[in-house]
């Protein structure tokens, strides 16, 4: 797993990096000393994980996170205990508190293996799409789901259905985490539960879409992207 340091503390980005160097599954692409640094590197760079810290000049590690599109998986390091909350809103995999023990660092990077999807070590979303894959895990297992079988994916509140043509796979995960994961040219977000495969769409009305043999409604917050997306792309078939 590719992942980045951000950190305006040398002495905090030294123990980061000597972790990392001790975990053969993760690979250090770049340490940096401050967000602004960072930025334009996570534009240019697949990194699935950020060790980042809050307080720093110019740009918090808080404001880091909301202007990234994309984001990755991130693991805050910091000395202070009251943006646990924000942070967790921001679906971050840990919150770690200086100083940081390599035990605790474990289990963070542990958490990530826990969270109910994962990717392989070359980002199957960078494959072209009838090649690209997720994990996800049911039960004590992580099962392979090629995107292209996908007709729908629903939210079952902590939970999310993957529902496909010949299965449905139950996992432990928010559908806002998920959603980030999967190409915006083939998937749309209809309505705060459901995200439907656009190529699996057999028809729509103004109110709903139907994949499959289920009739999704189109949530009202969620309704006038979804039209937009899927008009498109039926004047181009």
């Amino acid at each position: 797993m590719r992942c980045m340091i951000i950190d305006d503390e040398p002495l905090a980005r030294d123990l980061i990096e000597s972790y990392v160097g001790r975990m053969e599954n993760l690979t250090l692409i770049k340490s940096c000393n401050n967000a602004l640094e960072a930025f334009p590197i996570l534009q240019q760079k697949q990194i699935e994980l950020i060790f980042l810290d809050i307080h720093m000049p110019q740009l918090t590690g808080i404001d880091l996170i909301k202007s990234l599109k994309d984001r990755p998986k991130i693991i805050l390091t910091t000395a202070y205990r009251e943006y646990a909350a924000e942070a967790f809103d921001l679906d971050v995999i840990d919150y770690l508190i200086k100083p940081i023990t390599f035990d605790r660092f474990l289990r963070a990077v542990g958490k990530i293996y826990q969270s109910g999807v994962t990717v392989s070590d070359e980002n199957p979303l960078m494959k072209s799409f009838d090649d690209a894959y997720i994990f996800l895990r049911e039960d004590r297992e992580m099962v392979k789901v090629f995107l292209r079988d996908i007709l729908y994916i629903e939210s079952l509140r902590d939970y999310v259905r993957v529902k496909t043509s010949t299965k449905q796979i139950i996992t432990y995960q928010k559908i806002s985490v998920l959603e980030q994961k999967l190409p915006e040219k083939e998937f749309v977000r209809i309505h705060r539960s459901f995200i439907v495969a656009i190529g699996k769409v057999s028809s729509f009305t103004a109110n709903t879409v139907k994949t499959g043999e289920i009739e999704i409604p189109l949530g009202r917050n969620y309704k006038q992207q979804a039209l937009k997306v899927l008009n498109k792309n039926n004047a181009l078939t």
